[in-house]
């Protein structure tokens, strides 16, 4: 089946769960391109690097062996809690804002369809870059004290904090993201909207099917 879906949003929009439930309903593939993003981000503390360090992150990202599935396989090894800290939550988007780490991992995305002939694709510029061609695009969003309830969720290895601190840090990374040279986070032309908050994943994924 070569239909391509491409959900875009911030952080704890959501994504993830309805990018997995989308592709279970339609018999896809999936691909979650902030995984990839994350391993960088892990490989770049790992090494002791500043994240802001441009020239070490894209090198590291180039090198890197990666498979993606239901877990995260980073250089042989097992990341999938890893790459959900805090300490990752804090320097990814300093990571993910390097063009050159962007460019390598877009080309990796695009491998990725042409393996796969098609599938669902989630991250934050699959529909305004890396797919712009997409056979759907969604920009899925929530209100920033739900998205953050969410993130605390998922975050592995860490105390979620105040509740207070981790909206600000959402807000602080909305900002970030949007406003970065490289790909910002942005509504794709073509993309539909959807405000997952206080919505059921069922009606989530309800709603970005019946654009199908």
């Amino acid at each position: 089946m070569s239909l391509l879906v491409a959900i875009d949003g911030p952080a704890g929009s959501g994504k993830s769960t309805i990018a997995a439930a989308v592709a279970a309903r339609l018999g896809l593939e999936r691909l979650d391109t902030g995984a990839m993003y994350r391993a960088v981000t892990l490989l770049v503390l790992r090494a002791g690097a500043d994240p802001s360090d441009a020239e070490m992150a894209t090198r590291l990202a180039r090198s890197m062996q990666i498979e993606l599935g239901e877990r995260v396989i980073l250089d042989g090894e097992d990341v999938t809690d890893a790459i959900r800290t805090e300490a990752v939550d804090e320097a990814v988007s300093a990571v993910s804002a390097h063009p050159g780490v962007r460019a390598e991992l877009v080309r990796r995305q695009r491998e990725w369809r042409e393996l796969h002939g098609g599938g669902v694709v989630e991250g934050r510029d699959i529909g305004s870059v890396v797919f712009p061609d997409a056979d759907l695009k969604v920009y899925l969003t929530a209100e920033p004290a739900e998205r953050a309830r969410r993130r605390a969720g998922q975050r592995s290895g860490a105390a979620g904090g105040a509740p207070e601190r981790t909206v600000a840090e959402l807000v602080r990374r909305d900002t970030f993201d949007a406003t970065r040279r490289a790909s910002p986070l942005q509504v794709a032309k073509g993309a539909i909207v959807v405000d997952s908050t206080g919505l059921s994943v069922d009606e989530v994924v309800e709603e970005v099917l019946s654009h199908l």
